[in-house]
């Protein structure tokens, strides 16, 4: 967890500002640090794949809705098993090995992700994605692989030596289908705020009516002057171990700044 973003997420409930996580983890990976921080409101995980929504949270249900867990799904992209039997046909058809991550062992599970053992074994429960790595898979096969992919239209994301494909996410529709709900409730349109880490939120800010973008200490100058000069007028960057980071994204926020 960043420093800080303990307090910064305190200090949007107190200015009752609704904050919606954003993530590529699943629903059951994304609970732990939703409990610790007490976060009560929508998020949208596995990459695009849905929007979660706590039971209750609107008075009004949206009209396509799946009950996951203990939550509300509006699903954007099309729910277990279709990634995984999307990635065997791929994997059949290009010839390409690939090894599916709910496959292994706990062990295995927990060396592949990272992630300590409890938490590894909750990667083998998605709601949409599935998380895969190429077996000996030359740059050309992959290459070919994703070619095919994409030809179909479905997602394929990496994440460092993992992979993972869903069928039909859409970071774009999820964050629409979020405001749609929060305007109907409000009476209003509401604005749109994106915070994104520099270099992979350029989908989430691109829906967003202003957003920030969280550099982190090691960049170079010339790294942030290259990226500065891709960025609309509308989104601003902050160096993430700034002693005033959070407190100066609040400001702007709450209109202050």
């Amino acid at each position: 967890m960043a420093p800080g973003f303990d307090d910064f997420i305190a200090s949007l409930e107190h200015a009752a500002i609704p904050n919606v996580w954003v993530t590529t983890r699943t629903r059951l990976l994304i609970d732990d640090p939703r409990r610790k921080l007490g976060h009560s409101h929508p998020f949208i995980a596995e990459g695009g794949c849905g929007v979660y929504l706590p039971e209750g949270y609107f008075h009004l249900r949206p009209p396509k809705t799946v009950r996951l867990g203990r939550f509300t799904c509006l699903p954007i992209a099309e729910p277990q098993p279709a990634a995984t039997e999307a990635l065997e046909e791929l994997a059949a058809e290009t010839g390409v090995s690939v090894v599916q991550l709910r496959s292994l062992s706990p062990r295995e599970l927990a060396q592949n992700s990272g992630l300590p053992p409890a938490q590894a074994e909750l990667m083998r429960q998605p709601d949409f994605d599935e998380v895969f790595f190429f077996a000996g898979a030359t740059e050309d096969e992959i290459r070919r692989f994703l070619a095919a992919g994409a030809e179909r239209h479905w997602q394929l994301r990496q994440h460092g030596v993992l992979w993972s494909l869903a069928v039909g996410a859409s970071l774009k529709q999820c964050v629409r289908e979020v405001s749609k709900l929060y305007t109907r409730a409000l009476r209003s349109q509401p604005k749109i705020v994106g915070i994104a880490q520099s270099g992979s939120g350029s989908e989430l800010l691109s829906v967003c009516d202003r957003g920030f973008v969280l550099v982190g200490g090691d960049g170079s100058a010339d790294d942030l002057d290259s990226q500065r000069e891709r960025l609309p007028a509308r989104f601003r960057e902050i160096p993430i171990d700034s002693e005033d980071a959070w407190e100066r994204i609040i400001e702007a926020v709450s209109g202050k700044g």
